[in-house]
């Protein structure tokens, strides 16, 4: 049996391309709303940043999150999903709980 590749993306804050589950994804919704994914499988357009806060920042001074998921994103969102994204890091194992 072929063995599978990794499902591979990029971080939009440094560029680093790598497996799927080693990033945070930020999904567009239905309605338009943007959120952070802490499963990673929920439906809409996703978007990938390393789990580091430095990522995060770069990709939202950069703009990145706008273009990529296709919407506009307002300051009160950027503050809103700054939340969500740290409190994942907080909670999440996978990124190193206890941070």
């Amino acid at each position: 049996m072929k063995p599978t590749k990794p499902h591979l993306r990029t971080c939009l804050g440094c560029g680093r391309e790598t497996e799927k589950r080693d990033l945070v994804r930020l999904v567009r919704g239905q309605e338009g709303e943007v959120f952070v994914d802490p499963t990673g499988k929920r439906s809409g357009r996703g978007a990938y940043v390393c789990a580091d806060e430095a990522c995060f920042e770069t990709a939202v001074r950069k703009n990145r999150f706008s273009h990529a998921l296709k919407t506009t994103i307002g300051e009160d969102d950027i503050e809103r999903l700054r939340r969500e994204f740290e409190d994942l890091l907080a909670t999440d194992a996978r990124f190193g709980s206890g941070r």
